[in-house]
């Protein structure tokens, strides 16, 4: 596949099954021997384990949104830059729902093959997520 190929099937999922929420898209994105190389402790790095935490995700921060900032495609991988965004009504990975609007950036690249995803590596703002949510205070303030 070209990139520009490659780069549609990003874009698709990423509005499909990440903003839309529609889990059973995973098996048309993800290669069935996919391996996610950044799942959380505990998450098989498998599309099941993709299902997993998306499903978590989702019902957490049901208004989930992605946006794509900028967009790398060479050969057989897709870099993104993307800004996520979404309102912390539920509980997420032991953390009580706190009603918040949460904004946090990811890189993500993902490696194409017969136009499928079989690998993905990924970095989050974690720290910007959980401040941004009142987790935890920004750096240098004491908590509350």
């Amino acid at each position: 596949m070209s990139d520009q190929d490659n780069k549609a099937l990003a874009h698709r999922l990423v509005d499909e099954v990440l903003n839309k929420g529609n889990l059973a898209a995973v098996d048309e994105y993800f290669a069935a021997n996919f391996v996610d190389h950044d799942l959380p402790p505990g998450v098989p790095p498998t599309r099941e384990g993709l299902k997993m935490l998306f499903t978590g995700f989702r019902a957490a921060f049901p208004d989930l949104h992605y946006t794509i900032e900028d967009e790398i495609a060479a050969g057989d991988k897709v870099i993104h830059r993307v800004t996520g965004h979404g309102t912390m009504k539920g509980e997420f990975q032991g953390m009580p729902a706190t009603g918040k609007h949460g904004m946090w950036n990811e890189m993500h690249i993902s490696r194409f093959d017969g136009g499928k995803v079989v690998e993905h590596w990924a970095v989050v703002d974690q720290m910007g997520m959980l401040v941004s949510l009142g987790v935890m205070p920004p750096p240098g303030q004491a908590p509350a």
